[in-house]
């Protein structure tokens, strides 16, 4: 293996695990993390929370990471 693939990998893992952490932080029917950490925050013309906002931001940097680490293994290891 290349240190690109190592690399990759590594990203891969530790991006694949965070998807699945923020995901399951992320609010279901009225509950979720802006009601854990402080009960009623201010809320957007969307409905939902600051935090909530940062969460889906993270959220999906995280699911980017985890797409081009694919295709860069994709191509590197193929």
């Amino acid at each position: 293996m290349k240190a690109i693939e190592y690399i990759a990998l590594a990203l891969n893992l530790v991006s694949a695990i965070a998807i699945i952490v923020f995901v399951l932080l992320h609010s279901g029917k009225g509950a979720g993390l802006s009601e854990m950490f402080g009960g009623m925050m201010p809320a957007t013309s969307t409905g939902t929370g600051i935090i909530e906002k940062n969460l889906d931001r993270i959220t999906i940097v995280c699911a980017a990471v985890f797409g081009v680490t694919l295709l860069v293994l994709m191509v590197v290891g193929g």
